[in-house]
């Protein structure tokens, strides 16, 4: 939202006055003003959303949906709209810049430059989003999905299910990782193999230790006799 501009003609402000309008121009704006309508009815309360009528400067804003900042249809152009008007090579979107209401609130602002088949700019189609209504729920939503700092590099529990067709794909896949098959590893790869699912909690499971001693082909007392030896004895 840039701030207005009030007193004084055009040329006695700065730069020329805009060019004579055409009926192309006024078709131009007019569908320009629909989209400004939808996109302020899409963000109710949040986000202001005005259309700038370039071709007469002392009376801009001809439409101005959530109406954050007080201003009203036939207020004066802004700075970005004089600037627009006097250099048909100002850049035609700035976006997301910072601003404020004039009460203060912090605002984040996109301004669009419309041209006609001339390449003159006729209108102004700028967005000002309210940010102070955004960092409260930015704050709760930081809080809520927050975790502890104590258990973040280990999780106290896996929420997958430990059935016997997940235990399987896992021994398979980490044989696989090995560049062999269950019952294909060395007998160091598969006590790392039972110490790993060990520590991922998968011997929670009631039947685990059986099911793991027939995919690696030993019994299951060699398997919890795995489970039980430090890592390399």
């Amino acid at each position: 939202m840039e701030r207005p501009v009030a007193g004084g003609s055009q040329d006695d402000r700065r730069g020329p006055v805009a060019a004579v309008s055409t009926e192309a121009d006024e078709h131009l704006i007019r569908e320009v003003e629909e989209v400004a309508v939808a996109l302020g009815r899409m963000f109710p309360g949040l986000c202001e959303v005005v259309l700038h009528d370039l071709r007469d400067p002392r009376q801009a804003i001809r439409v101005i949906e959530n109406n954050l900042s007080g201003r009203e249809v036939g207020d004066s152009a802004t700075e970005l709209g004089l600037a627009r008007i006097a250099d048909p090579s100002y850049p035609s979107v700035i976006q997301n810049y910072p601003n404020r209401f004039p009460d203060g609130r912090p605002v984040k602002s996109t301004s669009i430059g419309i041209k006609n088949a001339a390449g003159q700019y006729i209108a102004a189609l700028c967005l000002n989003l309210d940010v102070s209504v955004l960092s409260p729920v930015t704050l709760a939503l930081s809080n809520l999905v927050a975790t502890d700092v104590e258990h973040r590099d280990q999780p106290l529990e896996n929420l997958r299910d430990r059935n016997a067709r997940e235990l399987r794909r896992t021994v398979e896949a980490l044989a696989a990782e090995r560049g062999a098959t269950p019952r294909s590893l060395s007998r160091d790869d598969k006590k790392a193999l039972v110490r790993q699912l060990q520590g991922e909690g998968y011997f929670d499971w009631r039947d685990a230790a059986q099911t793991i001693a027939d995919l690696l082909g030993v019994s299951r007392a060699t398997v919890y006799n795995y489970a039980k030896q430090r890592a390399g004895t």
